[in-house]
């Protein structure tokens, strides 16, 4: 289902909640819809979990390590309470701890925003739709989408040049000094290459009749439905959902301030 949705509203669905959980200071507002946000990605989205778990791991430690220094050093706001345990000259209270963890939750919430986006949203038709109905210039369109089709045949051709390297007896570079020498062998062949390519997809673009003009027709319509501004009412409405759940519970802070 997340595959359909067109990929402009599916963007402003994940950005808006993005924008308006980073206002919360509390724990459980960023819990509740980091909850809604993973179980939508895996219900609706058909995305493996083995594949979600391997890219969330490094946002998992990266949430850690900002709870654990907001923890340490919290903010005059977010100072007091009672002392839950020290560590050398630092003291952990439960202010501290609760910013704390509401900083890695709303951290592991926008990871899981944008990995809900990432995991089910084709590149071509985001382009697409960004210069159908965001009137995105075609002339940066195409070019984007050129330049993306075109990462992994530079992986492919650095991988060439480094066994072409070995085979000539050409060590692994070792120290700055070699490193930066490897660099620039690598470098100036990518570009030439890089350069030549960039010529021909111009060219054949030029001879199919593209001149870059905004009054285009496409091949592909991307078209925006009903259920598009309903997927992005539900995430927006969800958030509020959060908030108010917050608030009966008595955990609700923005800014600081306790509500």
């Amino acid at each position: 289902m997340l595959t359909s949705i067109n990929p402009t509203m599916k963007a402003f669905a994940v950005l808006i909640p993005a924008l308006l959980l980073a206002f919360t200071f509390d724990p459980l507002t960023p819990f509740i819809y980091l909850v809604f946000t993973v179980a939508v990605t895996f219900f609706t989205g058909e995305v493996a979990f083995k594949r979600w778990i391997l890219i969330v791991s490094p946002f998992l430690l990266l949430a850690a390590s900002f709870a654990w220094m907001t923890m340490l050093h919290p903010g005059g706001a977010f100072s007091g309470g009672d002392v839950l345990f020290s560590l050398w000259s630092f003291q952990v209270t439960t202010e501290s701890f609760r910013a704390g963890i509401s900083l890695g939750l709303r951290s592991l919430s926008f990871a899981a925003l944008s990995l809900l986006f990432i995991l089910t949203t084709d590149s071509t038709k985001f382009m697409l739709s960004l210069m159908q109905q965001c009137k995105l210039p075609p002339k940066l369109t195409f070019g984007i989408l050129a330049g993306y089709r075109f990462l992994p045949t530079f992986r492919y051709e650095l991988q060439v040049l480094r066994q072409a390297h070995r085979i000539r007896g050409v060590g692994r570079a070792r120290g700055v000094k070699e490193r930066m020498h490897q660099f620039r062998r690598y470098a100036i062949p990518l570009l030439a290459n890089a350069i030549r390519k960039a010529e021909r997809v111009a060219l054949a673009m030029e001879s199919k009749g593209f001149t870059g003009e905004t009054d285009r027709t496409h091949y592909h319509e991307m078209t925006i439905q009903t259920r598009d501004w309903v997927f992005v009412i539900v995430f927006v409405a969800m958030f509020f959902v959060s908030v108010f759940l917050s608030y009966q519970l008595g955990f609700l802070n923005i800014f600081g301030k306790q509500f």
